[in-house]
């Protein structure tokens, strides 16, 4: 006799059966069959439709207590739903079984395939969450491994001391030199592919021959170690700029834009040179030189600092002596653009922004209040855009403000000592 397969049925009847007598499992199978045959008709005859494998096997499940018996049928069924209610309600007519009364109730009928489906979903939100938490990174994850691996290719062994460098060391005219291979690793990571390591503290041969070709930035940390190294370059090499990490942090922690920030902050060898002259050890170890910012230095000269330093010195010296002068800091392609599109936007207007290192506008004013605005700001101003002129008192309260550029339409005077005066022409 054909059997059809649990896996392969729709629903499954589950009924419960109550006997006022002691019986066996085949009896209670043998009044299904019996008590039912020729009910529904050849269509639905039970005999037939187990043998079509339409019906599987009829489960029966008995206990015997107490003189009567207590179980469960279950009935597997890949018939439509119309016809298994058919057979499900056929067997609630059997009222005998053997010479006992018996009593069969019909509890459900249960959708096979919603119980796969649950279990499917359930499985499936189980599978998700171990692929999530364990097996599968985010996009951002494996685009940030890709690029890593490329860069730690791109890193180049470069001269005779075999140096770590980026590849574009050859062909760019302007190099940044940094202390160890994970500086160089981590600008590359952020874009910057002319970096080169010295490998130690003491200045390679191969730096020396390329900073009497090339522009070289030395980019130390932020401790004392990087203050010894920025004396050994002065001392044996042609070193044009210098900046430094923020105080108590390394290149390779550096961020993408604690990375552009710094070099944006970068001074001349001249102004170092000054700075390394004018601090004692002792000083130079309380507080690191060539702070992490745009450096803010005065205009005008500062009486009690050379008064200081006269009382140090000898005279031959002294006669020698002079202020710090301002580094001017160029315009980069950015900075120009959003300039541009700033100036071209206050034709007429006889206005005036107001911006911060970061470009972000912190005010707009009329060009006649601009000078009040500036000595009342005081600081943190990195440049004014206006609709006017350029005046030498415009200048002069900018400079003491510390303002690294002014952009204007035009210009009354040439250049500014310590500030950038760019005109709509420039641009």
């Amino acid at each position: 006799m054909a059997k059809i397969s649990p896996v392969s049925s729709k629903y499954i009847v589950n009924a419960s059966i109550d006997i006022e007598g002691v019986v066996d499992r085949p009896d209670v199978i043998g009044a299904i069959f019996g008590q039912t045959e020729g009910l529904l008709g050849a269509d639905l005859e039970l005999r037939e439709l187990q043998r079509s494998g339409r019906i599987g096997r009829i489960e029966v499940n008995v206990d015997t207590r107490s003189g009567k018996t207590h179980g469960s049928i279950v009935i597997p069924s890949s018939l439509d739903k119309a016809e298994t209610s058919i057979v499900a309600a056929a067997l609630e007519v059997i009222q005998r079984i053997g010479p006992c009364n018996a009593k069969i109730k019909v509890k459900e009928i249960e959708d096979v395939r919603i119980s796969k489906r649950n279990f499917v979903v359930e499985r499936a939100k189980t599978l998700l969450k171990t692929l999530m938490d364990q097996q599968m990174p985010d996009s951002q994850e494996l685009a940030d491994e890709v690029a890593h691996s490329v860069r730690i290719m791109e890193v180049q062994e470069f001269g005779r001391e075999r140096l770590p460098a980026g590849p574009a060391i050859d062909e760019s005219d302007e190099i940044i030199l940094v202390e160890g291979r994970a500086d160089v690793l981590n600008l590359l990571k952020h874009g910057f592919k002319n970096a080169i390591a010295m490998n130690g503290t003491s200045c390679p041969q191969t730096i020396i021959d390329l900073s009497r070709k090339k522009e070289v930035i030395a980019f130390v940390d932020g401790d004392r170690g990087g203050n010894l190294i920025i004396k050994e370059l002065i001392n044996v090499g042609e070193i044009d700029f210098v900046t430094r990490a923020p105080d108590g942090k390394e290149v390779e922690e550096l961020t993408k834009k604690e990375l552009h920030k710094a070099l944006r902050s970068k001074i001349t060898i001249e102004q170092a040179k000054l700075e390394l002259n004018g601090m004692d050890t002792s000083e130079s170890i309380k507080k690191p030189i060539f702070a992490n910012r745009r450096p803010q230095y005065s205009s005008r000269p500062q009486p009690q600092k050379r008064h200081i330093h006269s009382m140090s010195k000898p005279a031959a010296v002294r006669t020698q002596s002079r202020p710090p002068v301002r580094t001017v800091v160029s315009l980069n392609s950015e900075e120009k653009t959003k300039f541009k599109t700033m100036l071209e936007n206050l034709i007429g207007t006889k206005g005036a922004y107001i911006l911060d290192n970061k470009l972000h506008v912190l005010g707009k004013v009329p060009f006649t209040e601009l000078a009040t605005t500036l000595k009342s700001l005081n600081a943190g101003i990195y440049a004014v855009v206006f609709d006017g002129t350029a005046d030498r008192n415009i200048v002069d309260i900018a400079t003491r403000a510390g303002v690294k550029h002014i952009i204007a339409m035009s210009s009354a005077i040439g250049n500014a000592r310590g500030i950038n005066i760019v005109t709509v022409n420039n641009l």
